[in-house]
């Protein structure tokens, strides 16, 4: 055989003996199974259902409570009352929430620390009321509000007890500071409209200002409540709320 042949021959065996080696490193080395979605995901990464909140819970999250810059503070009493009857709410009770839902205002009920005020002898009623009067007496009340600082307007209800606020009205009145804030006085009666307790309520306090109040018969409270609402809505209309 001669050189060239030769030459030919080792060529072509070396080039078997490649290609050999080449199918061997790709059936040793095959790719190792696929790691299932779940677990391929990076850690820190949130997935796309939970990579947004919807509109509404977000606005839910952010939100805060803000109470009212009006109060409604009243003392009302219940049971057997002047030319009424006995009653399950109070007089005032009834015109101050009519006050607090007009204005969406935020509601204060006055209550004696220790309860003497008799609900099924208006007689006996009053004549502790004009005790409490005679006394100059200083009812303790059983709660106080909460951030009083924080309101701009009181809206101040109240029965008339023999021509003037019921004492426990000037325990309110003298242990909170009004300096700054407009007082807007309301009472139900059985006859003797404001009975001049505006201006009562101006010689206690310093305010702003106290203004006009206004004033509703008891059986109206009770028996005339759609007139009543219209008399509120006319009043805090002229007032400018």
């Amino acid at each position: 055989m001669n050189q060239k042949k030769l030459s030919c021959l080792f060529m072509a065996l070396a080039l078997l003996f490649l290609l050999a080696g080449c199918a061997g490193v790709g059936t040793g080395n095959a790719a190792p199974e696929s790691v299932p979605e779940a677990e391929s995901a990076a850690p820190d990464e949130p997935q796309e259902a939970d990579s947004e909140t919807p509109d509404s819970e977000n606005e839910d999250a952010t939100e805060t409570e803000t109470q009212s810059d009006k109060l409604v503070v009243y003392f009302s009493r219940i049971g057997e009352q002047y030319s009424i009857g006995v009653i399950e709410k109070g007089n005032t009770a009834i015109v101050a929430e009519m006050v607090a839902e007009r204005l969406s205002a935020d509601v204060f009920e006055i209550t004696p620390a220790v309860d003497n005020y008799p609900t099924d002898n208006y007689r006996v009623l009053t004549d502790i009321g004009l005790q409490e009067q005679k006394d100059g007496a200083r009812p303790a009340i059983a709660a106080d509000v909460e951030n009083f600082a924080d309101y701009d307007t009181v809206f101040l209800g109240y029965p008339i007890w023999w021509g003037d606020l019921p004492m426990i009205l000037y325990t309110f009145l003298e242990t909170h500071d009004f300096s700054g804030k407009t007082i807007v006085p309301f009472c139900t009666h059985g006859g003797s409209q404001m009975a001049g307790t505006a201006a009562k309520i101006e010689g206690v306090v310093t305010a702003d200002a106290v203004l006009n109040g206004l004033a509703i018969e008891g059986t109206d409270a009770q028996n005339n409540r759609d007139s009543v609402r219209k008399a509120v809505n006319d009043w805090l209309t002229g007032l400018g709320y």
